[in-house]
C-alpha cells in the first residue's frame, strides 16, 4: 500500500477518524445536559460545571499528552486515549449520585479525549509541509463530522430509550474506534523512510524538500517558545475561539428549547454546525496553504462575530439554522489556520509538547465558556449575555492574531 499511497494520508485518514469519536463525544455534552440536570437536581451552572471541570482537565491532559506524543508516539498515546474514553462513558452510566459524574465523566473523560486534538494535529504535522493547511483541514474536521453523527444519535437513544443507555452505547463506540484508528498511526515519515508531502527519493524536488525538513525537525525548543509572544498570543487565541464556541455548543440546545423549538429540531443546530464545519476546514486551510494564514484568520474571526449578533437576535428554527452553517463554516476555518500556524512558527522538533500546552489555552476556554454561560442564565433568566461575552471573546482573537508577526519561512506561507 504505500508504494501506491503516500503513507501520510493514512495518516490523516486515521486522525480524522479519531477526532470523529473522541472531539464527536466531547461535543455530544449539551444534548445530555437537561437529562443530567433533571435526573439528579442540579442547576444549570452546576451541571455545566460538570463539562467545565472536565476541560479544565483537558488542558493539564493536552500538556502530558504532547510530552507522551513526543516521547512514545502516537500509536501507544492512541490506544490509551482510547481506552480511558470509552471507560469514561461507560462508567457515567452507572452513576447514582452527581459527586461521582465528576469523577467519571469530567476526569476519566479528560484522560481520554484531553490530547486528542494535539496528537493527531502534531502528526499530521510532521506528514506534511506544503499541505499542511489543508491536512490539518482534514484531521481536525473529524470534530465536526462527530457533532453531525453523535449529537443526533445520542438525542435518539434519550428519547426512544434513556441517558443511561445512551452512555453505553457511545462509551462502545469510542473504544473499539479509537483504538482501532490509532494502530495506523506513525510519528513522523522518517519512520517509514519516506519524506514528507510524498516526496519520491531522487526526484527534483527532493533536495528542496531535505531543506524544509531539516528547518521543520529541528524546530524551537520548549524553552525558547514560552519565551516568545506568539505561543502566548495563539494561547490566548486558543482561549478565546473556544470560550465561544464551548458556550455555544453546550448552551444552544438548551436555549433553543426554550423559544419552543423542539429537542430533535434543536439538535440539528449541531449537525449543521458540524456539516459547514468541514468544508470550512479543507476551503480555508487550502486557501490558506496558497495565499497565508494571518489576514484570512482575522476575517473569518470577524464574520463569526457577525454571526453571534444575528444569533442574538434570534427565536425563530431557520434563523438559528442560517448561525449555525455560517459559524460552524468560519470556525472551522480559523481552526483549520491557527492549528497550522503553531506548526510553521515552531517547527515539529518538540510540536508535541508545544502544541499540547497551546491547546490548554483552547480546554481552558471550553471549561470557562460554559460556566459562564451557565452562571448567566442562572442569574438573568436567558442567553443574551451570554451570547454577547461569546461574541466579544471572537473580536479578542481576532486583534490578538492581528499582533502575531509575520513567520520567517521559505516553505509556508503565513
Amino acid at each position: 500500500m504505500r508504494n501506491k499511497i503516500f503513507y501520510g494520508w493514512i495518516i490523516a485518514g486515521a486522525g480524522f477518524v479519531v477526532s470523529v469519536i473522541g472531539i464527536g463525544m466531547r461535543y455530544s455534552f449539551g444534548v445530555f445536559l437537561e437529562s443530567i440536570e433533571t435526573n439528579f437536581a442540579m442547576s444549570r451552572a452546576a451541571t455545566s460545571s460538570i463539562f467545565s471541570i472536565y476541560m479544565v482537565l483537558c488542558s493539564l491532559m493536552a500538556v502530558f499528552g504532547g510530552w507522551a506524543m513526543d516521547k512514545y508516539g502516537p500509536r501507544k498515546i492512541g490506544i490509551f486515549m482510547g481506552t480511558f474514553t470509552g471507560l469514561s462513558l461507560l462508567f457515567t452510566s452507572l452513576v447514582q449520585s452527581s459527586w461521582q459524574l465528576f469523577i467519571t465523566y469530567s476526569l476519566l473523560l479528560s484522560l481520554g479525549t484531553g490530547p486528542i486534538y494535539g496528537v493527531i494535529n502534531t502528526t499530521a504535522s510532521r506528514w506534511f509541509i506544503k499541505k499542511r493547511g489543508f491536512v490539518v483541514g482534514i484531521t481536525s474536521s473529524g470534530g465536526g463530522v462527530g457533532a453531525i453523527v453523535f449529537a443526533p444519535l445520542a438525542t435518539y437513544l434519550i428519547s426512544n430509550f434513556d441517558w443511561r443507555t445512551a452512555f453505553i452505547v457511545l462509551g462502545g463506540i469510542a473504544w473499539i474506534g479509537i483504538v482501532a484508528a490509532s494502530l495506523f498511526l506513525v510519528k513522523e515519515p522518517g519512520d517509514l523512510a519516506l519524506f514528507p508531502d510524498g516526496v519520491k527519493a531522487g526526484s527534483r524536488q527532493e533536495e528542496y524538500q531535505k531543506k524544509d525538513v531539516n528547518n521543520q525537525t529541528h524546530g524551537i525548543s520548549l524553552g525558547r517558545a514560552l519565551r516568545m509572544n506568539q505561543f502566548w498570543f495563539l494561547g490566548f487565541i486558543w482561549l478565546s475561539l473556544s470560550l465561544s464556541l464551548h458556550m455555544i455548543f453546550v448552551h444552544v440546545i438548551p436555549y433553543a428549547v426554550g423559544t419552543g423549538i423542539s429537542p430533535m429540531e434543536a439538535s440539528y443546530i449541531l449537525s449543521l454546525m458540524g456539516i459547514s464545519n468541514i468544508p470550512g476546514r479543507l476551503l480555508i486551510g487550502k486557501i490558506s496553504d496558497i495565499f497565508g494564514r494571518k489576514s484570512l484568520g482575522i476575517i473569518c474571526a470577524l464574520i463569526q462575530f457577525g454571526s453571534l449578533l444575528w444569533l442574538m437576535g434570534s427565536s425563530q428554527l431557520w434563523m438559528l439554522y442560517i448561525f449555525a452553517i455560517v459559524y460552524g463554516f468560519l470556525w472551522g476555518g480559523v481552526g483549520a489556520i491557527i492549528t497550522a500556524v503553531i506548526g510553521d512558527i515552531f517547527g515539529t522538533g518538540r510540536l508535541g509538547i508545544i502544541m499540547g500546552m497551546i491547546s490548554g489555552g483552547w480546554a481552558l476556554g471550553a471549561a470557562i465558556g460554559p460556566a459562564i454561560g451557565g452562571f448567566i442564565f442562572d442569574v438573568s433568566g436567558d442567553y443574551f449575555i451570554a451570547f454577547g461575552a461569546c461574541a466579544a471573546a471572537l473580536i479578542t482573537a481576532a486583534f490578538l492574531l492581528g499582533l502575531i508577526r509575520r513567520v520567517q519561512n521559505d516553505s509556508v506561507p503565513c
